[in-house]
């Protein structure tokens, strides 16, 4: 008897076969805008369901390895990636997944929208990346810091072209060196040091505990300028050039040489993201150069980064969940149980329905941080900017939790396969788990949501879209329109309630739930939105991601029944 083999057909195109991606590029794009688009991303999903679907499993399969010392002794510092992570490094230049909103006539064409575009080109891009969509986050939070106008033009001029370069020879990503064993989280407890030197550039001293890109050919540091007193707020941005090649201090030294004072201690052996090179780094009076006057407190400058790489996270987060049931979906097809494919199951239809609702939410979510992202950056809108400052950390801690979620569903929905590594199934799981923790955990954001409820009215903005939504919502469901206006009531409430005293017990072990309150209620407007617009998914997952995630019940019979509309 022969042995069955089970066939695993790819999934659909990941531009053409996603229709809520398309309608979405055509509302905020327009006809012209999107046409204007469909080229470039065309050309990269037909990458990455070709060469870099295998530069994926190249890289995954050949994760960094650290060469201490050269064969005669000396110290090297090497961190040695695979072809594979090579591959996704000219992809992500050669397709501009960074550099797009910078570039002159992508702005021409599209103006603030031009981070709709990286968007699409982030949901295309990273779950086929092995992650290289990190380096990517922070090559762009990198680069935004790098365009403030209080940056010194010398140095934006020699780094910014680099970071925002479509050509792979001499395009580069940063690394982010923040955190630290004593801190974590807490970036008062911060202990590197830094000094002027006379030439205007600084000598940075301390440990940096979690360093991801650490390949990368610089980073942005955080660190205390010498004699700025405790505390976070007076923390500053520094570049670290991570190689010799970058650093007046090298005199000679041969080409890949890390930076005199920069020594990398270890790689991090993580749960997931296996092909990135995360480490921890030492300086000893490396090198560096100060992102903006290092006597102002500059964690507020630092911000900027940070805020582009969360909506970066809620982007791999959506487009991972997209691409995990389009796999789901496509084995399901062929993967016969009971007499018939497993797709005809009504059980796994409302499984896979389920999880494609929640898919269309979070991408909801995280395309409307990267339209307000460009609003701020392009005419510098106020009102954009007052909603982004909330809209940032709802999102990432939505989405990255959401992320999750599905990821174990994914994996169980392929059975026994999804279990065994070299099908690639259990990775979507490891690298989803990322994904609440990075850039802060859900706690964490929880707590900046507060604060920006509490001290920057920040509410304000959320609530008058939800306002917005219900006007919207009556026409396409009665019902859908009174349940949001419920929640807005309550939430109003609720925000008003939590601003008399911040700092009870109650209101901080609170504050998880209100965040995610306030992120489902948002996602519900933001698909009513869409609805109204004339999107008939973004109408059906509107009506059951309220009924999930605001009125908690199961949706799972009208999952699925419309499965086929939903993916």
């Amino acid at each position: 008897m022969s042995r069955f083999v089970q066939p695993v057909p790819p999934p659909v195109d990941p531009y053409a076969g996603d229709g809520l991606l398309r309608s979405w590029l055509e509302r905020h794009l327009g006809p012209g805008g999107h046409a204007a688009a469909k080229g470039r991303l065309a050309d990269l999903a037909a990458d990455v369901t070709g060469p870099l679907r295998a530069a994926h499993a190249d890289a995954e399969a050949h994760p960094p390895t650290l060469v201490r010392y050269d064969p005669w002794g000396a110290r090297i510092d090497r961190i040695d990636t695979s072809a594979g992570w090579q591959a996704q490094r000219a992809a992500a230049a050669r397709h501009a997944v960074v550099a797009l909103p910078y570039l002159p006539d992508a702005r021409g064409t599209w103006g603030a929208a031009a981070r709709v575009v990286q968007h699409a080109l982030l949901h295309l891009y990273g779950p086929e990346s092995a992650t290289f969509s990190c380096p990517v986050a922070m090559a762009d939070g990198a680069a935004a810091l790098l365009s403030m106008p209080d940056v010194d033009a010398t140095v934006r001029d020699a780094w910014l072209p680099r970071l925002i370069s479509t050509d792979p020879a001499t395009a580069i990503t940063s690394g982010q060196w923040m955190t630290e064993s004593q801190g974590g989280s807490d970036l008062g407890r911060s202990s590197t040091l830094g000094r002027p030197a006379a030439d205007g550039s600084w000598r940075l001293t301390g440990e940096k505990w979690f360093c991801s890109a650490a390949d990368a050919a610089m980073a942005v540091a955080l660190a205390r300028p010498e004699g700025a007193g405790r505390g976070s707020r007076v923390l500053a941005p520094f570049l670290v050039p991570r190689y010799a090649v970058d650093s007046p201090l090298a005199d000679g030294a041969a080409p890949g040489a890390p930076a005199p004072g920069v020594t990398v201690h270890r790689l991090k052996d993580k749960l997931g993201t296996r092909a990135l090179p995360t480490a921890e780094i030492g300086l000893r009076d490396a090198y560096a150069l100060p992102l903006g006057d290092p006597a102002v407190p500059g964690l507020v400058r630092a911000m900027t980064l940070v805020v582009v790489t969360r909506v970066h996270n809620a982007a791999a987060a959506a487009g991972g969940m997209r691409r995990g049931v389009a796999y789901a979906r496509a084995y399901a097809e062929v993967r016969h149980v009971a007499g018939g494919p497993l797709v005809s199951s009504p059980l796994h239809r409302a499984t896979l329905g389920t999880l494609a609702v929640d898919a269309a939410g979070a991408f909801a979510l995280a395309g409307h941080a990267f339209a307000l992202l460009g609003r701020v950056e392009v005419g510098a809108d106020p009102e954009a900017a007052a909603e982004l400052r909330i809209v940032a950390p709802l999102a990432k801690l939505a989405t990255g939790r959401l992320a999750v979620s599905s990821a174990s569903e994914y994996v169980e929905s392929f059975g026994g396969a999804g279990y065994v590594e070299d099908t690639g199934v259990p990775r979507l799981l490891r690298d989803a788990q990322v994904l609440p923790i990075w850039e802060g955990t859900t706690n964490v954001l929880a707590l900046d949501v507060l604060r920006a409820l509490t001290r920057e009215d920040a509410g304000a903005p959320l609530l008058s879209r939800l306002a917005a939504a219900v006007d919207l919502a009556r026409p396409l469901s009665p019902v859908l329109a009174d349940t949001l206006a419920a929640v807005a009531a309550q939430l109003a409430e609720t925000i008003t309630a939590v601003t008399v005293d911040p700092g009870a017990s109650g209101v901080l072990a609170g504050a998880r739930g209100l965040a995610l309150r306030l992120a489902y209620a948002l996602t519900t407007a933001l698909l009513v939105e869409h609805a109204a617009w004339g999107d008939e998914q973004a109408e059906l997952a509107a009506r059951l991601w309220a009924r999930r995630w605001l009125r908690h019940e199961e949706i799972a019979e009208d999952a699925h029944h419309h499965l086929d509309l939903l993916c």
